[in-house]
């Protein structure tokens, strides 16, 4: 992998200039072509992350802009239009970053014109601002050790086994990495040490904690307080409190059971978890008490109808709460810190109609540097830098547009409802709706059935896949089916063991009510993973309700997910199949009719709509043998799926042809099916 590690004058202003054409384009284009490329969907946006460094002086951005691949730039903000080149590669993509101090970044890579299963170890680096002082700090699987300059360093990078696993905030040279450790599939400890950044040197922390930690929780100086560890089924937290060397068993329950999950930990030695209550068992958040081995009675974030899902955002300086990010249907920050609350409310009436996420620095001072990302629904967003200087007017600046090409009156909206299954329980539901389409209108509509299944899917933002069917004309049915996750752990639990039945049951009944409230007359049910589950069990249950099915590396053989196979490898480790699925899922043994009547491979012959069906050949998570025997299955009942697989994606799709082709037969079949 070679480097650029300096860039020339002239590619330093083609940047700039690129990003000052994407910020100047807010002007929107009045003309809408017939039908939008998938391209300006699926392609790598032009901005990707974007950090301030300690001090708010320089900005480092993570952007394609000025080549093909994900390269690292960071602008000096105190001196406009300098911008120097961090990282920037000929055949890898920056993925991950953080600053260490205000010289010094570390990021990780990735290939992006690989395919997924590829992607197993993405090392770790560490460079200067400027470009200067590049190092390889870990290695990454299967790949060469990487030179800036020909000469063989003293110090030769740690293996790829590990990982970043946090930058304390008091402006040193080390992060903490920790080496993991396998049993087969199964993660069966984390050691934390000490990594310096400059001269690749490691040591050792004085922990002293239990065995088989998996997981832990650090301040932001990066002092240890919480270890968690994982086996036979149960989880137990330990406790170290500032100060102490002794850890404290604060918690020891089943895995599926835990009474709490810890979230966060403050400087002042506090400790945030989230915890069940009310009728639907809403996650809240709540501080511990150490006093009472117990989460507080009383909650420090509640959000009525859904789970907390967001962050504590807490004084670089301090560590102390300045204030909490909250996701509900839609991105809302509550900030118990004045002077940052004045800052929310100047950029909510600066720029209303999005969300408006600060991320600050000298956060109490006179001088304080704010990046605000927006985005809603039907744009993915923009950059903008406030600034305060004392005896001087507040200043915003443009810094550039997210994506390049979304004309935000082009897209759909996305609105977020609640409806009721057949049984009376509530099911969240999102809705993608094309431009111009009202209620009533009635017309084609795809329900698409996110992955996991334990996850929540949808969210008040852009997305790519969804906004891609409402650009061809489709309303987009998203449901929150029970066994889903963000919507109070009652709603999650009312999964457990109903694959192919209520939850199956609650996908019909959104796609039910759309028909019903005049918003669809013929649908497609589509999705991956446990998506394409969904998808393959829909054509099977509910064959008159759906014209056709759209399932990418999708779970088809039950049995060989539970039970795994001597010749088919797949990622799932023995915890999982021992004490999870059996009863998330179901027992291969003693639910065995019950997972036999839902089963896509056993019930081949009851599909009779047209189906595509696409898998990723290194897939290890849902393994192609699942697509091969169910295609099998439905050739010998004589009905043929159009297929199509792909080299070297595993799980999701990562390459930007796999995506485009993907993209272009789904849009074929759908025109040919279903419109």
């Amino acid at each position: 992998m070679a480097m650029a590690m300096t860039l020339r004058k002239r590619a330093r202003c083609l940047i700039w200039g690129a990003l000052a054409l994407l910020a100047a384009s807010v002007a929107w284009a009045q003309t809408t072509p017939p039908l939008l490329p998938a391209e300006l969907f699926f392609k790598p946006a032009e901005v990707l992350d974007a950090q301030l460094s300690p001090s708010g002086r320089r900005l480092a951005v993570t952007t394609t802009l000025g080549g093909g691949r994900v390269a690292l730039f960071v602008w000096d903000l105190e001196n406009e239009g300098k911008v120097t080149s961090a990282a920037n590669f000929k055949d890898a993509d920056v993925a991950r970053f953080a600053w260490v101090n205000e010289e010094r970044l570390v990021f990780s890579v990735i290939d992006l014109s690989e395919g997924s299963g590829q992607q197993v170890a993405p090392g770790l680096f560490s460079v200067r601002f400027d470009g200067e002082q590049y190092r390889q700090l870990v290695m990454r699987q299967g790949m060469p050790f990487i030179t800036s300059g020909g000469a063989m360093p003293a110090r030769m990078p740690l293996p790829w086994q590990h990982r970043l696993l946090h930058v304390p905030q008091g402006g040193g040279d080390d992060v903490i990495v920790g080496e993991l450790t396998f049993s087969g599939n199964d993660l069966v400890g984390v050691y934390p040490m000490r990594l310096n950044v400059i001269n690749g040197r490691t040591s050792t922390l004085a922990l002293n904690a239990p065995t088989g930690v998996t997981g832990w929780l650090f301040d932001s100086q990066g002092q240890a307080r919480v270890a968690i560890t994982r086996g036979g089924g149960r989880r137990q937290t330990y406790w170290r409190a500032p100060g102490q060397d002794e850890w404290k068993l604060i918690d020891d329950s089943e895995i599926l059971r835990a009474s709490f999950t810890p979230a966060f930990v403050d400087d002042a030695g506090g400790l945030y978890v989230t915890r069940s209550e009310g009728p639907e068992q809403i996650r809240v958040l709540a501080r511990f008490d150490f006093s009472t081995g117990k989460p507080e009675p009383k909650a420090f974030v509640v959000a009525p109808g859904f789970d907390f899902n967001g962050t504590l955002i807490t004084s670089r300086g301090t560590g102390s709460a300045m204030g909490v990010r909250v996701d509900t249907d839609a991105e809302t920050t509550v900030w118990f810190d004045e002077s940052m609350r004045r800052v929310q409310q100047l950029a909510d009436a600066r720029l209303p109609g999005y969300i408006n996420r600060l991320s600050c620095r000298r956060c109490d001072r006179s001088d304080r540097v704010v990046l605000v990302r927006s985005w809603n629904d039907r744009d993915p967003g923009y950059l903008w830098i406030y600034r305060e200087r004392e005896g001087q007017a507040a200043s915003w600046k443009l810094f550039s547009r997210v994506r390049k090409g979304v004309d935000p009156k082009q897209m759909a909206n996305v609105d977020f409802q609640r409806i009721s299954a057949r049984d009376g329980r509530d099911l969240p539901l999102w809705l993608t709706i094309p431009p111009g389409r009202k209620m009533g209108d009635r017309g084609p509509a795809v329900v698409l059935v996110h992955g996991g299944p334990w996850v929540r899917s949808g969210h008040w933002r852009w997305s790519a896949m969804e906004q891609f069917l409402a650009s061809r004309g489709y309303l987009v049915i998203a449901p929150e089916f029970r066994g889903s996750t963000g919507y109070g752990d009652a709603h999650y639990r009312a999964g457990f063991k109903e694959w192919g039945q209520a939850m199956q049951d609650d996908v019909a009944d959104a796609a039910r009510w759309a028909i019903g409230q005049g918003w669809a007359d013929r649908l497609c049910i589509a999705g991956a993973s446990y998506g394409g589950y969904s998808t393959l069990m829909g054509l099977v249950r509910d064959g008159d309700l759906y014209k056709c099915g759209v399932a990418w590396v999708a779970v088809a053989d039950p049995f060989l997910y539970l039970k795994g196979s001597w010749w088919v490898h797949d990622d799932i480790g023995d915890e999982g199949r021992r004490y999870g699925l059996p009863q998330m899922v179901g027992d291969a043994e003693k639910d065995a009719e019950m997972l036999k009547a839902a089963s896509p491979l056993l019930q081949a012959s009851r599909i009779r709509a047209p189906l595509l069906l696409a898998y990723g050949e290194s897939d290890r998570r849902v393994p192609i043998e699942h697509g091969e025997r169910l295609r099998k299955a439905m050739r010998d009942a004589g009905q043929e799926p159009q297929w199509v697989s792909y080299p070297g994606e595993a799980h999701s799709w990562i390459k930007l042809e796999t995506h485009l082709d993907f993209a272009r037969r789904m849009e074929s079949f759908l025109d040919k099916h279903l419109k």
